[in-house]
């Protein structure tokens, strides 16, 4: 098993991004949503068509591959933006711990 840090794979992305820079936000915004919605799409047809036990497996190896362009999206997104993705990832933990803390990990909007 590989072990990568936030870090490193944000900057491993960042050497394989091409797009134009002058529209960086909206590029990389709308490949982030399309990437979800193939996630989704792909969960979609699962639900309806159901899978063999083989065939579950494929589709869930299918979902991987489009959760890792989520992320190079992410990746990418966050240092065009000037952060640091590990530095979200724990900034987004801790609001999540103290939810879970404050009973509040249910419910809706951001201020909770």
């Amino acid at each position: 098993m590989s072990v990568i840090t936030a870090t490193q794979y944000q900057s491993a992305a960042c050497d394989t991004a091409i797009f134009p820079k002058h529209k960086a936000m909206e590029y990389l915004t709308l490949g982030l949503t399309g990437e979800a919605g193939e996630i989704a799409n792909k969960v979609k047809k699962l639900i309806r068509d159901g899978a063999s036990e083989e065939e579950l497996l494929d589709r869930k190896n299918q979902v991987g591959y489009e959760i890792g362009d989520v992320l190079w999206y992410c990746a990418v997104l966050a240092d065009e933006m000037g952060m640091d993705l590990g530095h979200i990832m724990e900034k987004n933990i801790e609001k999540l711990q103290d939810r879970k803390a404050r009973g509040k990990l249910g419910g809706s909007g951001d201020n909770r």
